[in-house]
């Protein structure tokens, strides 16, 4: 952007100024976005140059990799034979989710959107108590107090606003524990993100909003949820914001670490970007092939997590094929025991709708109960019904 001419100053400082602020409104057309492992899975760096390189660890993050994605194919595979009413798919997200998640501490407290089955399963909740929510047998599905891992919220955003009040607490308290929010691409347009951001930026919160870009809001590309990059919305708010390669396991990995240790000592909220790619549709009732190319799922095909972390694992010797193996085994007995359980699920009674309306008993839901079951009652076989 240029200044016109005819709102320039005569004076003799005015060709600098006008320099210092052409030059302050200019921002690159590319924001950087850091990668420490190639979509041909080659090692930018050294090992001893790379933060966190762990064969070790690296063995995990493929394995949680695999056992995520098995479970969402087998996910996504019940839903589309009417076991489940609805399923948002995860595969493409993988290492945004779960190279995050094993950076989190098990004190920390993440507050999911609807897609976070990968780390859900890093956080040690059942994959089939996941499932139950779909199924439409559960409001919730687990117990968040055993896993600091939060329900599901389905309504767009209003989560970091949960998150951003669970931060402003732990610091209250003089805990060094995180609060991490999950939303999408265009989650971050909704006026209840913008909300958190402010709160949690004025109140030196200590929260994680951590953003999986996988480029489309259902059809609506990120083009037209924002002009600039999205990691660079916080520095609107005044605290720090990064893009890293969200198909880069060891990369977000590093840097989830990076901005919680920032957060941990005191600095406030931090904005992680990872720029990744939905490969399957946004939930089971969408159809992607109306709106994206199918060049364009080519491309990322192409930068696959798993894919890439396996080719580099197997470059640099540190599991051999016997280790692949017993990984994919191991999804495919996860897949099995969810298939065999969402099909076994016992229907719950029709009155278990009023028990948590409220936390406690309340007249007007005892009295709608009461009318319920009655109305049950007048079928000659209300087990039928």
């Amino acid at each position: 952007m240029t200044l016109p001419r005819s709102h320039r100053s005569r004076g003799a400082a005015a060709p600098d100024f006008t320099d210092a602020l052409n030059a302050f409104m200019t921002r690159p057309d590319e924001p950087e976005t850091l990668q420490l492992l190639t979509p041909e899975g080659t090692l930018l760096a050294s090992p001893e140059e790379t933060p966190g390189y762990d064969p070790d660890l690296l063995r995990v993050l493929y394995r949680d990799m695999v056992m995520s994605r098995g479970f969402d194919t087998e996910a996504t595979a019940l839903q589309r034979q009417g076991e489940l009413g609805l399923w948002p798919p995860l595969a493409g997200q993988e290492a945004a989710q779960v190279g995050s998640a094993h950076a989190l501490r098990p004190d920390d407290y993440v507050f999911p959107s609807y897609r976070e089955h990968g780390v859900a399963w890093c956080r040690g909740v059942d994959p089939v108590d996941v499932v139950k929510l779909y199924r439409g047998v559960t409001n919730g599905g687990w117990d968040p107090r055993k896993s600091n891992f939060h329900l599901y919220t389905l309504v767009v955003g209003s989560h970091t606003l949960h998150a951003t009040g669970y931060a402003m607490s732990l610091a209250k308290k003089g805990s060094d524990a995180v609060a991490v929010a999950y939303f999408g691409d265009g989650a971050s347009s909704e006026g209840d993100v913008a909300e958190a951001f402010t709160f949690a930026a004025v109140h030196d919160a200590p929260v994680l909003f951590f953003c999986p870009n996988n480029q489309w809001a259902i059809s609506e590309p990120v083009t037209r949820q924002l002009r600039g990059p999205l990691y660079r919305r916080a520095h609107g708010y005044g605290f720090p914001g990064v893009r890293v390669d969200g198909n880069d396991v060891l990369a977000v990995h590093a840097v989830t670490r990076f901005a919680l240790d920032h957060i941990r000592n005191g600095n406030g909220p931090f904005l992680v970007e990872a720029f990744t790619y939905r490969m399957g549709a946004h939930t089971t009732s969408d159809d992607p092939t109306r709106y994206r190319a199918q060049t364009e799922l080519e491309h990322w095909r192409a930068r696959d997590p798993i894919a890439r972390l396996r080719v580099h694992l197997t470059e640099a010797g540190h599991a051999p094929p016997e280790f692949f193996e017993k990984v994919e085994e191991q999804a495919r007995e996860l897949a099995h025991r969810v298939r065999r359980e969402v099909r076994t699920m016992p229907n719950p009674h029709r009155l278990t709708v009023f028990d948590h309306v409220y936390a406690e008993g309340h007249a007007v839901v005892d009295e709608e109960r009461r009318q319920f079951e009655e109305y049950h009652r007048s079928f000659a076989d209300p087990e039928s019904e």
